[in-house]
């Protein structure tokens, strides 16, 4: 293919891509282990060979059960000229077979032929992983994104490509309901791009998936944050009572308590902060209008509330209802003016 054929010039440094912009070429690595994003990278490469190629020939291999010659076989010219795609799972527990014939393959690759390696993490196969990165081969790093910022970024981006409008707001929003997973979150957004007519707002992420636990508790947070002990309280009772963990209900509270306590110890722009602390400006200069309401004592008292509920909701109470709601209420009734 012409676009491996360019591949090979590159520099090690500079052959890293994404999921997003990869492009084929006669070897690609896709490596790391966020499993939902090495699958959307497949895909992506999957599409693009199709679509330069519609009688591309596909095969799958397990690089766990291989069996010596398997890729030859595979890559070699078919008698009507077919390109070949090869997809490799499971690399990172490859066999010495098939570690043997890869490094083998890599030193010829078939012009016609594009091998998709799919590594998923791990030492295992560090020999081969280290060629394909010396060759100039393209490669795809999916790492599990932990951080809201590189979340809402996720949602941002889906919604761009989509051709589609949300605010900030809202993709805050939706992180916060759907964000412990990166896959429910994708389809959130699927969901959303396709069901609505125009920008995307808080109030209808809230229709969709207000009622999950991850939403609730954030709501939770949200009002005792706010002083609105009340208001707090009974979103509280009502997602206990409906059989909500307390776990992530005070891990919300944590979330929202720690990003506060980073901002105020911050220093510079809401942008510069952002940037120091991996968030989104937005979210920092939200953070920084609640820190006005916090006294340090205020803050400290909440955090060590909140901690010991931690602890309480996770083993060490046999009333893990109320150790939840003496956090919510020493949280209300520390913001000033309370």
């Amino acid at each position: 293919m012409a676009a491996a054929q360019t591949t090979r010039t590159r520099t090690p440094a500079s052959n890293t891509a994404t999921w997003r912009d990869v492009t084929p070429a006669e070897i690609v690595l896709v490596g790391g282990p966020e499993e939902y994003l090495g699958i959307r990278a497949m895909d992506h490469i999957r599409a693009q060979v199709r679509t330069a190629f519609p009688d591309v020939e596909v095969s799958r291999l397990t690089a766990g059960t291989y069996e010596t010659g398997t890729l030859a076989m595979n890559v070699s010219p078919s008698l009507f000229g077919e390109r070949k795609l090869i997809e490799v799972e499971g690399v990172e527990s490859m066999n010495d077979a098939f570690l043997a014939d890869a490094l083998t393959y890599l030193a010829r690759p078939e012009p016609d032929a594009v091998l998709v390696l799919r590594h998923a993490g791990g030492v295992r196969g560090k020999k081969l992983l280290d060629a394909v990165k010396a060759g100039g081969w393209p490669v795809v790093d999916c790492q599990p994104l932990k951080k809201d910022a590189d979340k809402a970024t996720f949602v941002a981006t889906e919604f761009r490509a989509a051709g589609r409008k949300i605010s900030s707001d809202a993709v805050q929003t939706l992180v916060n309901a759907v964000g412990a997973n990166l896959s429910e979150l994708a389809a959130a957004c699927s969901q959303l791009i396709a069901d609505a007519t125009g920008a995307v707002t808080p109030e209808m992420v809230d229709r969709y998936y207000g009622g999950r636990i991850e939403a609730t508790a954030f709501k939770v947070a949200d009002a005792a944050m706010a002083g609105n002990g009340p208001v707090a309280l009974s979103t509280l009772r009502h997602a206990l009572a409906t059989g909500a963990d307390p776990v992530p209900l005070v891990a919300a509270l944590a979330a929202k308590l720690r990003t506060v306590a980073k901002v105020a110890g911050a220093q510079g722009s809401p942008a510069q902060i952002a940037r120091e602390l991996g968030m989104q400006p937005w979210l920092v200069e939200q953070a920084q209008r609640d820190v006005r309401r916090w006294t340090p004592e205020g803050l400290v008292r909440s955090i060590q509330a909140t901690a010991e509920a931690d602890a309480q909701v996770k083993g060490l109470s046999r009333d893990p209802v109320y150790a939840v709601e003496h956090a919510v209420t020493v949280i209300a009734t520390s913001v000033r003016g309370h």
